[in-house]
């Protein structure tokens, strides 16, 4: 008999995961070019040159014993750590050094490994709507209690005013997600900075710390000159996670990082403890050849162009439709509204034209579905006529 707490788990098992598998079915019976998926956030534009050379670099030039084998620090080659610390520091004026950066087995394992260090049992981890599903699952793996604010439909921005009323003394994590998965949407500077005051009042009226946790898979992928502003310079008690799937398209490799300041809270203490939980939930260290990878194409970016011409391409053909969506400034997916008041039911009308699209309650935020259009140019051309189709279905 499995653990109560993965019955629950198996339950509401990934909707995100279920509609890819469901597409390789179609796929298998109607032929691949005749199913559109747009269900997984797999990036489909190839890793930059640079990485193939880096990986034949490393193996070819390196000792494979070291290459191969265990980091000295469950937080990852010192060289490396250093190199991520300098960048960012370049990019955003920072102050960080090597000790502050934690490899981590992609965000995913980041954000476990940050949540382990920080949670105990009965502690709040607030999340806005709509957020990525995992969140509950990762705050779940550790006895935490995940307090949603609901979802600000206008412009997707944080709903302030109700995220202040939610933080309690059993408050002890933030999280945001900036370019948001699954709207798109980017968090002003306005927003970061009101967000910031909240928390920096909260604190002190409750004598405790609240930790903000910046979850930023997607924060290259951003369009029409946005800017993500970077957290660490507006809350002192904010810890990064970061992850290359996207930046760098290797959602496999499972490279990351966190960031954790000297600002922060007892950071030597969270550092240790970071360190550690990277040892303890079983990830050990941070795959290392891809360490090594990463570091020699910390200035290396994916050509985000192929997915800014499948934003345009899919934004406008879906409003030509009918479709009711905001325009995404970030990341690679569109959030729209559901012609139903059960997307669900909508979901499973669009299968039958073999679009494959996820349910907004899967992020917290029904009455919307989620499009990933990091798919070919040609699924999203070949896709809209059967778009039109199922928009005669409601319009």
């Amino acid at each position: 008999m499995i653990a109560e707490k993965m019955k629950n788990m198996v339950a509401n098992s990934s909707a995100i995961r279920a509609m890819f598998e469901e597409g390789n079915r179609l796929a298998g019976i109607y032929g691949a070019e005749n199913v559109y998926d747009f269900s997984l956030g797999n990036p489909n534009v190839a890793a930059p040159e640079a990485v193939k050379q880096a990986v034949r670099e490393l193996i070819d030039e390196e000792d494979p014993v070291v290459l191969h084998g265990y980091t000295n620090s469950n937080s990852g080659y010192a060289d490396v750590r250093e190199t991520v610390a300098a960048s960012l520091n370049q990019r955003f004026g920072t102050c960080f050094a090597g000790k502050n950066i934690v490899m981590t087995v992609g965000a995913a394992g980041g954000l476990n490994v940050i949540l382990k260090s920080l949670i105990n049992p009965g502690d709040e981890v607030i999340a806005f709507a709509p957020y990525f599903g995992e969140y509950r699952s990762y705050t779940n793996n550790y006895d935490g209690v995940l307090v949603e604010v609901s979802p600000n439909t206008e412009n997707f921005q944080p709903k302030l005013d109700e995220f202040e009323q939610k933080l309690t003394p059993k408050t002890k994590a933030v999280i945001i997600n900036t370019p948001n998965n699954p709207t798109g949407v980017v968090y002003s500077e306005e927003t970061i900075q009101k967000l910031a005051a909240i928390m920096e009042a909260k604190q002190k009226e409750y004598g405790t710390d609240i930790f903000l946790i910046s979850d930023e898979p997607y924060r290259e992928l951003v369009y029409d000159g946005a800017e993500v502003p970077y957290l660490t310079k507006y809350y002192a008690n904010t810890i990064v996670g970061y992850s290359y799937s996207k930046s760098l398209s290797l959602p496999g490799e499972r490279i990351g990082y966190l960031v954790i300041p000297d600002e922060v809270a007892d950071s030597g203490e969270v550092l240790a403890a970071a360190n550690v939980a990277t040892r303890i939930l079983g990830f050990v260290n941070a795959p290392t050849l891809q360490q090594k990878v990463v570091a020699k194409c910390i200035n290396e970016k994916t050509d985000i162009s192929f997915y800014d011409r499948n934003r345009e391409e899919l934004y406008n053909g879906l409003k030509d439709c009918g479709f009711e969506c905001i325009k995404p400034e970030g990341a690679f997916y569109l959030f729209v509204k559901s012609p139903v008041a059960d997307e669900k039911e909508f979901c499973a009308a669009a299968k039958k034209y073999h679009i494959l699209i996820v349910p907004g309650s899967s992020f917290a935020c029904p009455g919307y579905v989620r499009l990933a259009y990091c798919v070919s140019h040609e699924t999203i051309v070949n896709a809209l006529p059967k778009f039109k189709e199922l928009a005669k279905e409601y319009f």
